[in-house]
């Protein structure tokens, strides 16, 4: 997909392996440009834990000052850079020293993250006021058209994230969970 930077450094997988970084790059890029007090509001954690986080992202070149947002030159506003919108090969990761366990580490995290989004979206619970949709489609595709279908996904979501972005107290972040995979076999199908 266009404007997806590849991911060659361990190190970073790493960082953006920790679920709490991963929230705060989610939150940026929903709503802009935010200060670490905002963000701490917004997840519910200490101010000093999210200004920390972010000064890590910012080390790996995913956040950076928003200056332009900043009502004084001590006021430091944070906002996602290009690089934030990452081609995570673990493949290739896995070659490079170090890479097998940074891998171990995301896929993990990943993993459990993904199982905490599905449970919640069969929850019984739904906060009042919001909308939950759920839907799995099953279509004949070649790669190419799977790759396709996958950016023209991408465009439409940009779109999306560009149009709501902002702190309107009448929004709320939304998660849009997509997995565009070949049909996994059940246990016992390939016997």
């Amino acid at each position: 997909m266009a404007d997806l930077r590849p991911v060659h450094d361990p190190k970073l997988l790493r960082a953006i392996a920790h679920p709490l970084r991963n929230r705060i790059l989610t939150e940026l890029e929903a709503s802009g440009s935010l200060r670490a007090a905002d963000i701490a509001r917004i997840l519910d954690v200490p101010a000093n834990q999210a200004s920390f986080h972010l000064r890590q992202l910012a080390k790996y070149g995913l956040v950076e000052e928003d200056v332009a947002a900043a009502r004084d030159k001590r006021d430091r506003v944070w906002r996602t850079t290009g690089a934030a919108a990452m081609d995570v090969d673990l493949a290739a990761l896995e070659r490079a020293p170090g890479g097998k366990a940074a891998s171990a580490v995301f896929r993990k995290n990943k993993a459990a993250w993904n199982h905490y989004v599905v449970d919640a979206a069969y929850s019984e619970d739904r906060p009042e006021g919001t909308m939950r949709s759920i839907g799995e489609f099953a279509l004949k595709l070649t790669r190419d058209e799977a790759s396709q279908l996958g950016e023209e996904v991408h465009e439409l979501l940009q779109e999306w994230t560009e149009r709501t972005r902002g702190t309107d107290p009448d929004r709320r972040t939304y998660l849009l969970l997509t997995i565009l995979q070949p049909h996994p076999e059940l246990p016992g199908e390939a016997d």
